[in-house]
């Protein structure tokens, strides 16, 4: 596609500002939101949006499956909600033999509406198809879609009928990515363009076979060994059972993060570097990552509540 991986990594710049450009036909403002969303994509990792009601978490997701040209499909999830909803069934049919018929997971991006509002037997039913990319139904497995990611999204104040996120579950989401308020200047923008009769069409930017390649450019991008013990050292400091952890997080956190955020980290700051045009990650590009990642990793305690202390908080102590 390319004759080179510097070439490659130019090109990645510019899709991505053509991505964000075309998104932001549609979705005002939320910039770094966006920027973290297509990271995930290009890591091959899921993000989970969290955020009150009404700050265009549904409509981001569904712009960008649109601008990727992807298969997308939304599931609402729901306190009824049954597993072979959302992975299919083997059902019989005319000639008395069993047919699977699958279900919404089959594709490419999947929207995970309100994640927290279905039981965790029903969550569960998601944590083959985010870590293996496959699903297995009556001891036979299915591939799933080629890019695949579940993009899911969370209101963080609502707690009536809904159910908290497994820990094994919440690993599985690469960034745990908060939704703000828009500013004051943003939210005039929305309210003028959005009580029109203006409907903006959106153009696919980038095919599936350009996402598989960089997916695989941004394996190919060179660490110093440095960066990589900068990682692992970070996540290492969240741990409050580690040799020479800090008074502070021995204090205030009961669980650190597991080798998995290691990984995303590398990953995260290898995408971050490429986006803003270099060709290899630094600290830097590490600690631009560190909070979406390490947000839904690092268990607080008792007394971190009573202190009024937020997991951001006790990441930038971390950090």
């Amino acid at each position: 596609m390319f004759e080179n991986d510097v070439d490659a990594a130019n090109a990645f710049v510019k899709k991505m500002d053509l991505l964000k450009l075309e998104i932001s036909k549609k979705v005002i403002g939320q910039n770094n939101v966006i920027d973290q969303v297509l990271i995930s994509v290009f890591c091959k990792g899921h993000a989970l949006l969290v955020g009150v009601p009404g700050l265009a978490k549904t409509l981001m997701i569904n712009t960008i499956a649109e601008c990727m040209g992807l298969d997308f499909n939304r599931i609402q999830f729901t306190p009824d909600l049954m597993p072979s909803d959302i992975l299919g069934a083997e059902v019989l049919d005319e000639n008395r033999s069993f047919k699977f018929i699958k279900g919404p997971v089959f594709s490419n991006i999947i929207l995970a509406d309100e994640i927290n509002r279905t039981p965790p037997k029903t969550q569960a039913a998601l944590l083959e198809a985010m870590q293996e990319k496959s699903i297995t139904i009556s001891g036979k497995n299915h591939l799933l879609g080629n890019p695949f990611f579940v993009l899911a999204t969370q209101n963080p104040i609502e707690q009536e009928g809904t159910y908290p996120l497994p820990e094994a579950q919440l690993d599985r989401f690469m960034f745990n990515i908060e939704v703000n308020y828009p500013t004051f200047e943003e939210e005039v923008k929305i309210i003028e363009e959005t009580t029109g009769i203006v409907d903006q069409k959106l153009d696919v930017i980038i095919n599936q076979d350009e996402i598989l390649y960089f997916q695989d450019l941004i394996r190919r991008v060179p660490v110093n060994q440095s960066v990589v013990e900068y990682a692992v050292g970070l996540v290492h400091k969240s741990r409050p059972n580690t040799v020479d952890v800090s008074d502070f997080v021995k204090k205030y956190i009961s669980w650190g993060a597991g080798p998995r955020a290691s990984q995303y980290l590398i990953l995260g700051a290898k995408c971050h570097a490429l986006k803003v045009g270099k060709y290899a990650p630094d600290i830097e590009d590490v600690k631009a990552v560190s909070a979406p990642i390490l947000r839904h990793r690092i268990v607080k305690n008792y007394v971190a509540e009573a202190d009024g202390l937020t997991t951001d908080i006790i990441i930038n102590k971390i950090l």
